[in-house]
């Protein structure tokens, strides 16, 4: 569990660096250029020292980023302008949550014990009070329903992305292999930056972003490749090598929790009072999560 709550606190940060990046360079832009930064780096690591492309599973592991990188990273970029970051988070998080908890049962077998269902149950009720907006994006039925959609395919791929890499890790375990979470992060990532960039090559060719302030955008890409595909990713697959998706899911959906007083403290702002109340009710239900292992 030491692998999820460092997974937590890594997803807390990258938000707000991928804020910055995405201000300066376009969403689609920052997104393809941390995951290329991640390729790099991660891939230095994994041919130096780990399996490379190597092991019974690379498939499945690619799969996995195609699926959760790809297709969920970008659903999300295109649900937070239509309904604005908390309901986006909200939504993706806790959906990607029950989704994870829903197919690993009926794909893998894996059952949650009851505590781990009312521990989830409860992390996943403070993220929605804490992330909760003050009031509905003011956006036309259309826009609003568009990006419900989109909330709700990421959702789905992070969910999904995240079961996926454990039947990953049950063919390395039934090859007698073994896989470090550094490797799976880089093949994960290549899947994913394969996505971005196509998505990245069809926008520019009939919806160009407008990119303002390029050079100085690279400090923030690189800490948001640090923060969320490298390290973060890295933490995530080695909590997903031994422990259920249903259980690390929710730990990894109170990050945004972590993520308000960051920000708040970088720009100045005040978080709202209920989101101490969900803070609180998040933290009963990761220590839950914790003890009921």
């Amino acid at each position: 569990m030491i692998a999820a709550l460092g997974t937590l606190l890594f997803f807390a940060a990258t938000p707000v660096f991928a804020n910055r990046a995405a201000h300066r360079l376009g969403s689609l832009h920052a997104n393809c250029y941390r995951l290329a930064v991640a390729v790099l780096l991660l891939g230095a690591w994994a041919h130096l020292a780990g399996r490379g492309w190597g092991g019974a599973a690379l498939g499945w592991f690619l799969l996995g980023g195609v699926v959760g990188f790809g297709i969920g990273g970008v659903a999300m970029f295109q649900s937070l302008p239509r309904l604005g970051s908390n309901l986006s988070t909200l939504i993706v998080q806790c959906l990607s949550a029950m989704v994870a908890a829903a197919v690993e049962w009926a794909w893998l077998g894996t059952r949650l014990t009851p505590l781990q269902v009312a521990a989830a149950a409860a992390t996943l009720a403070g993220v929605a009070v804490g992330l909760m907006p003050k009031s509905l994006p003011r956006v036309s039925p259309g826009e609003w329903a568009v990006g419900l959609v989109w909330a709700m395919i990421s959702a789905l791929g992070q969910g999904i992305g995240a079961v996926i890499s454990r039947k990953a890790f049950a063919v390395v375990a039934a090859a007698q292999e073994r896989m470090d979470p550094g490797t799976a992060a880089y093949q994960r990532a290549i899947g994913g930056l394969l996505v971005a960039a196509l998505v990245l090559g069809v926008a520019e060719r009939w919806w160009p972003e407008r990119r303002r302030e390029t050079g100085r955008a690279w400090p923030w890409v690189l800490a948001n490749a640090l923060t969320g595909p490298v390290l973060g990713v890295a933490f995530y697959q080695w909590a997903l090598r031994t422990t259920p998706a249903g259980v690390v899911q929710p730990i990894v959906a109170a990050a945004p929790l972590l993520t308000i007083p960051l920000a708040a403290w970088l720009e100045g702002t005040r978080p709202r009072g209920l989101y101490y109340a969900g803070a609180v009710l998040a933290v009963i239900g990761v220590t839950g999560l914790l003890v009921g292992r």
